[in-house]
């Protein structure tokens, strides 16, 4: 706990001691060891009593207004970032390939696009055209057979690697040039895009960073996806776009103001 910049490193445990202890609930066995550590941290005291500095990131965590998730995937791994705003706070939290543990810190309601398009590396394109629409279309199936050839260090030529599995050259000339995979899902209770059923609204974008073949939106399987709702014959498209049109399909991804009243009533 870093109380001068009011940032904690914490880990799922750790948070689920924390929501446990505010509801006053029991701690099972398996927390124990989360527990201890967060007693030698200063998180808790000795009467699993949490310290006053929790108080904003404890109350938003147990109340969350708007989530936001972001999962990139790269050549270290798998990272799991995003935000959660509350009635009157927000906190940010990220984490390195392989920890644990992310680090939460407290961030005003302006910065919230800005800080989710710097946890997916968002940057200016300056090799590729802006204004391209190019669109690959395939299937689930040939793409993880591509990725699957890629994987196994295979040299073979596009056009020969494409015909083996059953894709477009141009598809494989593009994941060849792959820095990560990002998804970012926004889930909150609104009204403008609330569902006829009462369950929270979800907005989604899946995104291809591909270095100099430039940045590729993911149109179809469409974001979010449902789980079991994806198979080899799926159909798999892809769109070429600049950092600038991503930039507003993050905002796009938040509710809006008025939205955010909403959920409060």
């Amino acid at each position: 706990m870093d109380i001068a910049r009011r940032r904690l490193r914490l880990s799922d445990s750790h948070i689920s001691v924390l929501g446990l202890l505010a509801e006053e609930g029991r701690l099972p066995q398996e927390l124990a060891t989360a527990k201890r550590e967060l007693v030698t941290a200063g998180i808790i005291d000795g009467e699993d009593k949490i310290v006053a500095e929790l108080y904003p990131l404890v109350s938003t965590l147990m109340v969350p207004r708007v989530i936001a998730q972001v999962e990139l995937s790269g050549p270290r791994g798998t990272t799991r970032s995003g935000a959660v705003v509350g009635d009157d706070f927000l906190f940010t939290h990220e984490n390195w390939p392989g920890d644990t543990e992310s680090e939460y810190v407290p961030a005003e309601p302006g910065t919230l696009v800005w800080g989710l398009a710097r946890m997916v590396g968002l940057h200016r394109d300056l090799t590729a055209e802006t204004d391209s629409a190019e669109e690959i279309t395939t299937t689930m199936g040939a793409f993880d057979r591509v990725v699957e050839r890629m994987e196994a260090s295979a040299l073979d030529e596009p056009q020969a690697m494409a015909g083996d599995a059953g894709a477009p050259p141009r598809l494989v000339e593009v994941l060849a040039q792959l820095n990560c995979m990002w998804r970012m899902t926004v889930v909150w209770h609104g009204s403008a895009r609330l569902p006829a059923d009462g369950n929270p609204a979800v907005s989604g974008l899946a995104v291809w960073d591909c270095g100099l073949e430039g940045y590729w939106l993911r149109e179809l399987p469409a974001e979010p996806v449902a789980d079991g709702r994806v198979n080899s014959e799926s159909v798999l498209r892809v769109r070429r776009t600049s950092a600038e049109q991503l930039w507003r399909m993050i905002t796009d991804l938040l509710p809006s103001g008025d939205e955010l009243r909403a959920a409060k009533t």
